[in-house]
């Protein structure tokens, strides 16, 4: 295959099929670790992904990839599930999850937080709305926040046990 092509494109285009039988892909990484590349790909499904799901995508999905020869060298490809505290990256992620307890982390402070448990809200193009909660009880600490989205780093599940 000729030309720069786009990996994470490539493997949702593959994948995108499997969404009849009620999968999701996640994300897709293409990395460099050392002298290595991986492609990893974090998919879901409904009900929860098992190890038997993800090696089903996997096979479909190494089979494919050899079938169209984008990468010009060796790699490794990776399939998991995007896990319990899965990072929100979409706006359907986002639209998801509002009213369920996150992990927010800022590049700066924000009205005195940087990085705070909260009650999701919802998710514009500028703005993250989220009401800070104590991590332990789960109870509001605090007014509802509108948070400029450029400010946020990384918004995540909190895993409540």
């Amino acid at each position: 295959m000729s030309g720069k092509v786009n990996i994470r494109a490539l493997v949702e285009e593959i994948l995108a099929p499997l969404a009849a039988e009620g999968y999701e892909v996640w994300s897709v990484e293409f990395v460099k670790e050392g002298r290595d590349r991986q492609i990893r790909v974090f998919v879901d499904k409904e009900g929860g992904i098992d190890l038997n799901g993800c090696e089903a995508v996997s096979r479909l999905l190494s089979e494919k990839l050899d079938e169209a020869d984008p990468i010009g060298e060796a790699y490794s490809l990776v399939v998991s599930s995007p896990g319990m505290d899965r990072p929100l990256l979409k706006d359907t992620h986002y639209a998801r999850y509002i009213g369920v307890p996150v992990e927010v982390s800022l590049y700066k402070g924000f009205e005195g937080r940087k990085k705070f448990a909260a009650l999701l809200g919802e998710k514009t193009a500028e703005t993250l709305k989220v009401t800070p909660i104590d991590v332990q009880t789960l109870a509001p600490d605090g007014d509802e926040l509108t948070v400029p989205i450029e400010l946020v780093s990384l918004v995540r599940l909190l895993v409540v046990i």
